[in-house]
């Protein structure tokens, strides 16, 4: 006779190897990540999280290897750390800037007309904005957990705010690696065109994070450098480079954040939408607005059947960048096919 008790157990087990020490949880509309028995992250796909619809995938919060949180946290929670960083708002209590800027995601301003990037639910459905997209989750693929790396596999469609009009799919992989000092991952993106799909130039793209404000370079302790040593928003704001690194000091603990622009990426090395405010962003489709040429232009169009395909690697290590040696783990990653 089976007990279902049993069955469940043995089903946990395969999902968990023993000894994993890299450890995926999957739950309703998220699965949350272990590494080396320490929460990481969660990566939020679908439902309500925090009382709010999930209009685009995000990861939240990322953490380093000393377990040090280096996200903003609101609007998910609110901590006393980031109070003094609430303005008045016209219609109720006091909030940050860019409500929509939510831990890590991966969207644009400008795909079709439709707006991606800044699409909060509240921004639809109480200050009815316009030309809103989302992104929604059609179907989780493998969950897979291990003892040196596991993986997340999803497929996301790109749709109108009210769901009418597919866009496109997008097919998401993303890998966690155990590691004593860092924490890094892949995130492997497939865009894959439903119609004739634009992505219009915009600056307000495309993988980003929001950087907690103790890291914030506007904080007088943090600096933002470029694979070219250029340092500081005004220096590389809108200029291409295979990779860039925000590091700062929080509480006492010197650490950063990397993002790393895969070699086979469309436009690579791509443009960077890096802010001393703590916005993080890698652009592929920004051209007339870094340049402020508008003769060039950044839009990328795909016929339907067609495919764009992203790679990043994010790193988040303990010291500066020239102590992370993010130059070397770049090329690392650059040899990755």
């Amino acid at each position: 006779m089976n007990h279902p008790r049993l069955v469940l157990f043995s089903a946990v087990l395969l999902a968990f190897p023993v000894g994993a020490q890299v450890k995926l949880t999957p739950a309703a509309g998220k699965v949350s990540v272990e590494i080396d028995g320490k929460p990481f992250t969660d990566f939020y796909m679908s439902g309500k999280a925090f009382n709010a619809e999930v209009t685009k995938p995000y990861l939240w919060p990322l953490r380093a290897a000393s377990g040090t949180y280096i996200t903003r946290a609101w609007p998910m929670e609110d901590v006393p750390e980031e109070a003094a960083e609430k303005k008045p708002s016209r219609n109720g209590p006091a909030v940050m800037d860019h409500q929509h800027q939510r831990g890590l995601w991966f969207a644009h301003d400008n795909v079709n007309k439709l707006d991606f990037w800044n699409n909060e639910w509240s921004y639809f459905a109480d200050l009815h904005r316009k030309n809103l997209g989302r992104i929604n989750l059609k179907k989780t693929g493998e969950v897979k957990s291990g003892k040196t790396q596991g993986t997340i596999a999803a497929t996301f469609e790109w749709t109108d705010m009210e769901r009418n009009n597919a866009l496109l799919t997008e097919s998401r992989v993303m890998t966690f690696y155990s590691d004593p000092k860092l924490r890094y991952f892949d995130v492997d993106i497939t865009l894959t065109a439903l119609a004739t799909v634009t992505f219009g130039d915009g600056k307000d793209g495309a993988f980003a994070i929001r950087l907690r404000p103790l890291v914030q370079e506007d904080k007088g302790v943090s600096h933002i450098t470029n694979a070219e040593g250029l340092v500081g928003e005004k220096q590389l704001w809108g200029k291409p480079s295979p990779w860039c690194d925000y590091s700062g000091e929080i509480k006492g603990e010197k650490l950063g954040v990397a993002i790393l622009d895969h070699p086979g990426n469309p436009r690579h090395p791509v443009r960077w939408h890096a802010r001393a405010y703590g916005l993080f962003a890698a652009n592929p489709w920004g051209l007339s607005v870094f340049t402020n040429d508008k003769s060039q232009d950044g839009a990328m169009t795909i016929e339907p059947g067609k495919s764009l395909r992203y790679r990043y690697r994010v790193v988040i290590h303990p010291g500066t960048v020239k102590d992370a040696d993010i130059a070397g783990l770049f090329t690392k990653y650059a040899a990755k096919r």
